[in-house]
């Protein structure tokens, strides 16, 4: 018989460093998850990663859970793509860097697995909205 699931959680975590501090303690130990037992499993499976990883965790009735990573947020792959530690602090007045089409479509093709669009000029508007908010300008 198939486990009962009782919430779904997504965790944006470091690479390798999930420990039981806030946000990742309160938002399991709320549900009776056992905290290190994530911890370890996320770090053993993240080590070899850099950047955000985020997780998709799937919490049981029984306390016991299953988790999928994900490709990094859309912004992590901008700021490597651009070389930048952040985006822009005005977005609209103040640059930050310029994507071209052809980055745009490098990330589309790393990030489709996780956008709910198989076509690639829609995942670059998704790319392309990500960079106008973070103050970074997208050529035409």
């Amino acid at each position: 018989m198939a486990k009962k699931v009782k919430t779904i959680l997504k965790l944006n975590v470091e690479a390798g460093k999930a420990n039981p501090a806030p946000p990742i303690g309160p938002a399991l130990g709320q549900h009776g998850v056992n905290i290190m037992d994530f911890c370890k499993q996320y770090n053993e499976k993240t080590k070899d990663m850099q950047g955000i990883i985020p997780a998709q965790l799937t919490i049981y009735e029984d306390r016991s859970f299953d988790f999928i990573l994900k490709k990094p947020p859309v912004a992590e792959y901008i700021k490597k793509q651009l070389k930048i530690s952040k985006g822009s602090q005005t977005p609209g007045r103040k640059s930050a860097g310029t994507l071209t089409q052809a980055d745009l479509e490098e990330i589309a093709k790393e990030k489709m697995f996780d956008f709910n669009t198989e076509d690639i000029s829609e995942a670059k508007k998704i790319i392309a909205g990500s960079a106008r908010s973070m103050g970074i300008k997208v050529e035409e």
